[in-house]
């Protein structure tokens, strides 16, 4: 993979695709043509590969009995024939729709077309005959059609029917299947056969009038068929020009992946209108493989999906030039950047948190909890966590029995935040001095530091965290309590955590499948909206401002440690960007990185959560070395720790990696794979930023 085709989006398995809204006018097809045929141009100028157009662009939609006049429909031909000659030299392919008479009979088709030929032509399904709409006035529905192939100007055996996938040759995950406006709506769309046969894109030419509410309940059918059929959806409507005669149109484009929407047209608009979006082909792919009851469902529909005929297109794109994504990408994946929507995740990541640790300790008829708080960020999440707990169940906040464990590298700051904040929560403190413990431990085993020497292995420092853990263990024994672990998915993911006798183990953990990145936000928030009062709020600022570290090493002095985590590991920002990434979707670390620069290049372009203080950004170099940390430990050093965590409840799409509930791997694989694609990335933009 050359430098300049890494940073092509079409390289990474991403396709652009766009939907055109023209400005129309009633029976006049050269018009509408025109208009088409310069929103195509504009299509291929920012290297889209697919345009959708409205239903009955060509004509004009609302033409009701002028369909019955021959002139209308020789003309719509003669306007079509002018869009083959316009969009030939043009590396794109064009879906629009137009009425067409197949032996004796009239259609409201959709027509494929690219570089002049024309690929197929799709009759619509389902003809609306209720309320405003009147098309079997005019038009036959598909079934009626016994022809599996049109000629049309000139051209010969042109592809016919309702059971067509259109599949890129040089990227087969593109699959396009076709269907027109009222078969959205229908119990069984057409759409959902295509995708069992194969489709990833599935596209929808509609004119669908406005009325009030229609325009929410388009955006629900849209965004659930994408969802159901694991697709891309690609929906163009009618909109100004068209008669309103009887009714408006607001010429409302979707386009959807999976159920997420990647882009929309403006409604009402007075002007034609292009939108574009980055269609994740991987990504379609990815979770139709892992959600096998997607392919169960092949076995009720044999027949329906037999009767599919895929035929094969070419087109090129130049993968060797620079090509950029478009697409809205979240820098921080597990955290939406949208606001209302990032408080609502918030309240239901605490809420799941909250129900496990409540529902474990009503099993285990258990009324007190055990946690060591840090002065850092997960133990304080915890605690927040074991306090809203202890609300809920009608307990005393003094059950929760809250251990500050000072060790030999413990900084005065974080010492004091953990106090002040177990003060604040109103749980029992416990403080216990753990270097006298881990001395006797050091003499045991004849290690140097016991005789004054200032070695500080690893020996050193799972000494220090196992004490800790043994000291919470052995009180919930004495005060009949269970021991709430403060790991995060982060550390899980890299394994940075002490295996055993450490923070890798607790009675029931309720942070294991929340991200360090995440695990910020919700403090934030709690300190925004000051849940648990101003005192609380006050030390959750200061411990959101305080590096992130183990404190296992002794620093110079007692303000600072000597050890930084995101030094050794590497920033939780593009961790839990490789992690989301490669867990959920499984993507080559090409793509991962591709992403990732495309997120974190630039700190001034995209959205950020307006609480992000401290904006990063990061170079391809950076994020290329910090990858290769993140796949080593990932896949070959840390999943023996993974397959005995304690219990914890799954909290977000993005996985957890309990053995049990979510990802199972073995302990002892290689990364050498990983690695191997990881070399192909780039290490180094000058040349790219030169260009741009």
């Amino acid at each position: 993979m050359g430098k300049e085709s890494f940073f092509n989006l079409y390289t990474h398995n991403f396709v652009r695709v766009a939907v055109g809204v023209p400005v129309g006018k009633v029976a006049d097809p050269f018009y509408n043509a025109t208009q088409i045929a310069e929103l195509c141009r504009q299509a291929a100028d920012k290297k889209a590969t697919l345009v959708v157009f409205p239903e009955l662009c060509l004509s004009a939609y609302s033409c009701e009995d002028l369909f019955h006049q021959s002139a209308l429909l020789e003309v719509s031909l003669r306007a079509l024939e002018y869009l083959l000659e316009e969009t030939a030299p043009l590396s794109l392919l064009t879906l629009v729709g137009l009425p067409l008479r197949v032996n004796q009979l009239l259609y409201n088709c959709g027509c494929l077309f690219s570089r002049g030929k024309i690929l197929g032509v799709i009759p619509k399904s389902y003809l609306p005959n209720y309320r405003e709409f009147y098309e079997s006035r005019q038009f036959s529905q598909a079934a009626l059609a016994t022809e599996e192939y049109v000629d049309l100007l000139g051209q010969k055996a042109i592809p016919f029917g309702t059971n067509l996938i259109f599949e890129w040759e040089q990227q087969p995950l593109f699959k396009l299947a076709i269907e027109i406006c009222e078969d959205l709506w229908v119990p069984l769309p057409p759409s959902s056969f295509a995708a069992l046969a194969g489709a990833t894109v599935l596209v929808n030419l509609s004119a669908s009038n406005i009325t009030i509410g229609k325009s929410d309940y388009r955006k629900l059918l849209v965004a659930s068929q994408s969802g159901r059929c694991i697709s891309a959806y690609i929906y163009s409507a009618a909109g100004f020009g068209e008669s309103t005669t009887d009714l408006a149109w607001d010429g409302e484009g979707l386009i959807y992946e999976n159920g997420t929407k990647l882009a929309e047209t403006r409604r009402f608009a007075y002007d034609s209108q292009l939108v574009f979006a980055d269609v994740d082909l991987d990504r379609l792919q990815a979770d139709r493989m892992r959600q096998n009851s997607f392919g169960q469902t092949k076995v009720h529909f044999k027949k329906e999906i037999s009767s599919f005929k895929t035929l094969t297109f070419s087109l090129d794109v130049n993968k060797e030039s620079i090509l950029l994504l478009e697409r809205v990408l979240e820098r921080f994946p597990y955290v939406p950047s949208d606001p209302l929507t990032r408080d609502q995740r918030c309240q239901e990541v605490y809420a799941i948190q909250t129900q496990g640790l409540i529902q474990r300790l009503k099993a285990t008829s258990i009324r007190k909890t055990v946690i060591g708080i840090s002065g850092g960020l997960d133990s304080a999440h915890a605690l927040i966590v074991c306090a809203k707990a202890m609300d809920i169940l009608g307990f005393p906040r003094q059950n929760i029995l809250a251990c500050t464990m000072p060790g030999f590298a413990t900084t005065k700051k974080t010492l004091e935040q953990a106090r002040r904040l177990i003060e604040a929560t109103g749980c029992r403190e416990y403080f216990i001095d753990i270097r006298p413990s881990c001395m006797q431990l050091f003499k045991d085993i004849g290690h140097p530091f016991a005789r004054g020497e200032k070695l500080y292995d690893v020996t050193f420092e799972n000494v220090q965290a196992g004490e800790r853990t043994n000291h919470l263990f052995r009180l919930a024994n004495f005060e009949n309590a269970l021991v709430v672990g403060t790991s995060d998915l982060s550390e899980l993911a890299l394994g940075w955590s002490t295996y055993g006798v450490g923070d890798h183990m607790a009675h029931y953990h309720v942070n294991a499948s929340v991200p360090k990145t995440l695990i910020k936000f919700l403090i934030r928030w709690v300190s925004k909206t000051q849940e648990l009062g101003e005192k609380v709020s006050e030390v959750l600022d200061e411990i959101l401002d305080t590096v992130i570290s183990p404190e296992l090493i002794p620093g110079e002095n007692a303000q600072e440690p000597l050890q930084s985590s995101e030094e050794q590991i590497g920033p939780y920002n593009l961790q839990d960007f490789n992690l989301y990434y490669t867990l959920r979707y499984g993507y080559l670390p090409t793509k991962t990185a591709f992403l990732c620069w495309s997120a974190w290049h630039d700190k001034n372009r995209g959205q950020w959560p307006e609480m992000e203080k401290k904006r990063e950004a990061y170079s391809i170099d950076q994020i290329k070395y910090w990858l290769r940390v993140f796949l080593d430990r990932f896949f070959r050093t840390s999943q023996f720790k993974r397959s005995c965590i304690a219990n914890a409840p799954k909290v977000g799409s993005g996985g957890s990696l309990s053995p049990r509930g979510d990802y199972r791997a073995p302990s002892d694989s290689s990364s050498a794979p990983w690695l191997k694609i990881w070399e192909e990335i780039p290490s180094s933009e000058d040349e790219l930023l030169n260009k741009l």
